[in-house]
């Protein structure tokens, strides 16, 4: 994984990731998540991947 290479990538994803899963209110803490469902998880995954497709698209 790129991320792994780069601590400053690694913090902006996982920045990222808390902002989407407040956005869809999904209780995501800092560390372990095993607590989480499998939709939740692929619902916060899956809205990352829309948001950077939609941000990809808009600078085009």
């Amino acid at each position: 994984m790129a991320s792994s290479k780069n601590p400053q990538a690694r913090e902006a994803l996982n920045r990222f990731k808390m902002e989407v899963a407040n956005e869809i209110g999904v209780n995501l803490k800092q560390g372990y998540n095993g607590d989480l469902t499998s939709k939740q998880a692929g619902s916060i995954g899956g809205m990352m991947v829309k948001k950077m497709i939609e941000k990809a698209a808009s600078q085009m």
